[in-house]
């Protein structure tokens, strides 16, 4: 019985994680990101079901980030974290500008395309330089990770000069740097990724980054973002 009771506590909290997941409008945002690149990637730009899929979830996705700009915006004006190199400061803002600005003008695309928004000229030449704006804000943040990761590698090579032949997984602090290079990292993937979907959503060397191509690397890119979205599970109780 109390294994019984044990199980269906462990489900409860399990889907409880779900519930949570679910709930984050920014998780829904990816989750349906990852069903537009996976479409264009099946659909390799051509006429069909998946190139629906493609085009109708990627207008779905618009209505997600309406207003998103303002994240950006109040990174924007808010303080750097004290310590942080001048160079790496300024990527970092130049990153949060091109980001909302790339948000911003995204509205004007959803509007253009919804038929709120008359002049559809206007709207497609905002949305290539919206596109502009995302892939510079992607170069941004891979030099911004890139720093980061330099300072974290210097960081922790310093701590394990001081531990010396201990066993340094089991010092916190070690294991917190470790982690957090970890993540850089993989958000170094990331920004990476999404430069080439930029490029390839540019069309700006169309043979070579073809809608395949463009769609395995934001279906990547897209998974990336739902696992760091992940809430931490919860640590399991000893009977």
């Amino acid at each position: 019985m109390m294994k019984m009771t044990s199980s269906l506590e462990t489900t409860r909290a399990e889907l409880g994680l779900v519930v949570a997941y679910l709930n984050k409008a920014e998780a829904r945002d990816k989750i349906c990101r990852a069903i537009q690149y996976g479409s264009k990637f099946l659909s390799d730009g051509q006429p069909g079901t998946a190139q629906n899929v493609d085009k109708t979830t990627s207008l779905a996705r618009k209505v997600f980030r309406l207003f998103k700009f303002v994240n950006d915006l109040h990174a924007l004006i808010s303080p750097v974290p004290k310590g942080t190199p001048l160079p790496l400061a300024l990527l970092g803002k130049s990153k949060n500008a091109l980001l909302s600005t790339f948000l911003f003008l995204d509205q004007i695309v959803w509007l253009g395309r919804t038929g709120i928004y008359k002049n559809k000229e206007r709207a497609e030449l905002l949305g290539r330089i919206a596109l502009f704006c995302w892939m510079g804000s992607s170069a941004c943040t891979s030099l911004v990770e890139i720093g980061e990761l330099g300072r974290l590698s210097a960081s922790i090579k310093k701590l394990e000069k001081e531990i010396g032949n201990k066993d340094k997984h089991h010092n916190e602090e070690y294991r917190a740097k470790l982690k957090r290079s970890n993540e850089r990292s993989l958000a170094l993937i990331k920004a990476g990724m999404d430069f080439v979907v930029a490029f390839g959503l540019l069309q700006l060397a169309p043979k070579k980054v073809t809608p395949r191509v463009t769609g395995a690397f934001g279906f990547a890119s897209s998974l990336i973002s739902c696992y760091q979205l992940l809430p931490s599970h919860p640590k399991s109780k000893t009977v």
